[in-house]
């Protein structure tokens, strides 16, 4: 960066950057020029100290105060007088020399790392020739190329494998890798050796080089099950005692120790918080925690929950909590998480179930020890030795300071000064806190820690990746722009038009998220889809629930690559919008032969022709009139689109489609029309219905046919 940029990126004039330079005979005399990175870390340096001598100069003066305060406390003992401060000027006089020794410490350690900065091991693999990259489209020459062999003998080796291709036609994934076995080649896709693509980018560590490292913990549930009370009673019981003031958690992530080991708890704002950050391709965590209320039982919120800890495929650990109170029913939950797919070890399945009071802390102890144990048999490990990788879990504009990030440590060890690119954004980290607002230098795997520093704000979910030059930061940086700009112009979801062609490439599982009407409703389908098999791949319900379709499945769905498929049950049109933006496929039917039926025919590429059903119109149902001859009429207003006689219809109720047919008779006051348009009242029936409820929404729709 230019010396203009180094001056905006840590907030200072251009003259005191200057000032700084030639006090470290550093050449002023071109400030267009780049600066190196050793001059970089060498201003850190001067613009630290000189912040350094302010906050000293501060605490001396805090010093001085305290011996004034120390005299009057003698003059009142000498007068044989109380001061009720005595012991509170004695807790500050301690913490200010022990701040004091911590910043110290700090400082020592900061120009240690900054003289005398060690190489880590590069995140960039060194390119290998027993590797053949495996690019989308690959046809026949092209691996014959990249094989150094002549196209006729791979075209002979494919017929050897009942594979008939010309020197043209493309290749699956799985067809290169039988090919390369005979050469001793290892297949892998070309995304996984491009570094500036680290979401999927390969990183192979020696096992001598890998170390334990912390499990990462998130816990999920119902609203006022003790999420919180439980997160808080595990912080506070793990603060040292004698430590004044307690604990302040700086972040929404924090460590803890047990038995001698550490353990990373992440404070997320719910599961679908937790769902969006793998929608962006974050394995945020390896444990998850689900905390039920013994006197609430499994709740709605709870099997949502559950589901998107299942899709997540992470060991569960079920948390009964409030085990204290008069009113708690174990045996309830116990049934309610058998329902919900979950069985306790204690009832012969394989859910470590352990109950708890958070307010007391009952249990908590033994809690810590499961995940410990957990984790232990998952084997997590992790290599210190190279430059951090890891991912984003929240972001803020701060303005004084700039973008503040936490960040959770996957590998590596992240330090001060170390160029980092997090998503599209890129910069130095100017400053490094740990979860309880202190300065650190450096942060090891599993670690939660605040960094400044960036040159944009990210998203929660976003992957980083730390590199050795700010040079090559900013042209990796560079590289994952372009390309997100493309990815947005070309991104598509999972959809059953396409489901055929994924299926050749390899797909074995297809993700499902099933809504319906009723509890029987769901039972049937769900089994009608479960019995479907084509070629070996096979159906995966992931969520099958009661009621309308709602953003939080549209969220799954994407994490999951998943359809929505939705059976009398419908979604709001914020709910489809939603879908759109994920480019999410919602499929809507009232006849169960129907649904298995488009399911078989996508899985076997024989999918007639579909129709898009296009609303026209909506109206809400304001008040009813009932007249002898004709029975009940809906006194409607016209909310969006236009309303046309004789119109297909649907009944909405609470997200929930209690009729569909079509409109049968239309008037205004008192004459028949043939359509009514926006911000108008109407009357009207529908054909065959009579158990209209002010509150409905009737939504009018026309089938139009789409072009596959």
């Amino acid at each position: 960066m230019t010396i203009k940029e180094y001056a905006e990126d840590i907030s200072k004039s251009v003259d005191d950057v200057v000032k700084h330079m030639e006090r470290l005979a550093m050449d002023t005399s071109d400030l267009t020029r780049v600066l190196s990175d050793d001059e970089i870390i060498l201003l850190d340096n001067s613009f630290q100290d000189e912040e350094d001598y302010v906050e000293d100069a501060t605490d001396e003066e805090m010093i001085n105060d305290f011996s004034l305060d120390e005299k009057a406390e003698q003059i009142a003992y000498d007068s044989n007088l109380t001061d009720d401060k005595e012991i509170k000027v004695t807790k500050v006089k301690k913490n200010t020399s022990k701040n004091q020794n911590v910043k110290s410490d700090f400082k020592k350690e900061r120009k240690k790392i900054y003289k005398h900065k060690e190489k880590l091991q590069s995140n960039e693999q060194e390119v290998d020739e027993n590797i053949l990259l495996y690019k989308e489209g690959m046809s026949v020459s092209d691996v014959a190329s990249a094989l150094d062999v002549a196209t006729s003998q791979i075209i002979m080796k494919l017929m050897g494998l009942g594979i008939m291709a010309n020197a043209n036609n493309s290749l699956s994934f799985e067809d290169v890798e039988l090919l390369a076995l005979d050469y001793d080649k290892t297949v892998k896709r070309e995304e996984s050796a491009d570094i500036s693509n680290f979401e999927s980018y390969e990183i192979e560590d020696k096992e001598e080089d890998l170390k334990e490292r912390p499990p990462v913990v998130t816990i999920m549930g119902h609203v006022d099950h003790g999420k919180t009370t439980l997160l808080d009673y595990i912080r506070k019981s793990n603060v040292a005692s004698g430590e004044a003031g307690g604990i302040t958690q700086e972040i929404g992530a924090y460590q803890v120790e047990c038995n001698g080991k550490k353990i990373t708890f992440i404070d997320t704002p719910g599961h679908a918080a937790f769902t969006e950050m793998r929608a962006r391709g974050a394995s945020v965590t390896d444990i998850v925690i689900i905390i039920v209320a013994a006197d609430d039982g499994v709740m709605p919120q709870t099997r949502e929950a559950i589901d998107h800890a299942k899709a997540a495929k992470v060991p569960i650990i079920v948390c009964i909590n409030k085990i204290d109170k008069p009113e708690a029913n174990i045996d309830r939950v116990m049934t309610g998480l058998v329902e919900a797919g979950l069985t306790p070890e204690e009832w012969g399945g394989d859910t470590l179930v352990t109950k708890i009071s958070a307010k007391t802390g009952e249990g908590v102890d033994l809690l810590l020890e499961n995940i410990l144990l957990i984790a232990e048999m998952q084997e997590l490990k992790a290599n210190p030795n190279r430059y951090a990788t890891g991912v984003v879990l929240e972001s803020k504009m701060d303005k004084h300071v700039g973008t503040v990030a936490t960040l959770l440590i996957g590998n590596g060890t992240l330090r001060l000064g170390d160029p980092v690119v997090v998503g599209i954004s890129y910069g130095k980290v100017r400053t490094l806190k740990n979860d309880l607002g202190e300065d650190i230098v450096e942060a090891l795997p599993s670690m939660p820690v605040e960094v400044t520093g960036l040159s944009g704000v990210p998203s929660a979910g976003d992957k980083f990746m730390a590199f050795e030059t700010e040079k090559k930061a900013k042209q990796i940086a560079n590289d994952r722009a372009l390309r997100e700009k493309e990815a947005d112009t070309n991104r598509t979801g999972m959809s059953l038009e396409d489901l055929f062609g994924q299926i050749n490439e390899g797909l074995k599982e297809i993700n499902v998220i099933l809504k319906t009407d009723t509890n029987g409703s769901l039972e049937a389908v769900k089994s009608s889809l479960e019995k479907i098999e084509v070629e070996g791949v096979k159906i995966n319900i992931i969520r099958g629930a009661v009621g309308g379709i709602t953003e939080s499945d549209i969220v799954l769905a994407g994490a999951s690559n998943a359809i929505v498929i939705g059976f009398n049950v419908r979604g709001s049109n914020k709910v489809n919008d939603m879908a759109k933006e994920y480019s999410i496929e919602i499929r809507l039917y009232d006849i169960i032969y129907k649904v298995v039926e488009d399911m078989e025919k996508a899985m076997k590429g024989m999918l007639e022709p579909i129709y898009e059903e296009k609303v026209t119109g909506t109206a809400e149902i304001r008040q009813l009139f009932k007249f002898s001859k004709v029975g009940m009429i809906a006194g409607c207003h016209v909310i969006s689109g236009i309303i046309k006689n004789n119109d297909k219809a649907r009944v909405v109720r609470d997200g929930i489609v209690i009729y569909n047919g079509s409109i049968k008779t239309l008037q205004h006051e008192k004459d028949q029309v043939k359509e009514m348009s926006k911000d108008h009242d109407c009357g009207l029936t529908l054909d065959n219905f009579q158990d209209y409820k002010e509150g409905d929404t009737i939504e009018v729709y026309e089938l139009v046919e789409i072009e596959r």
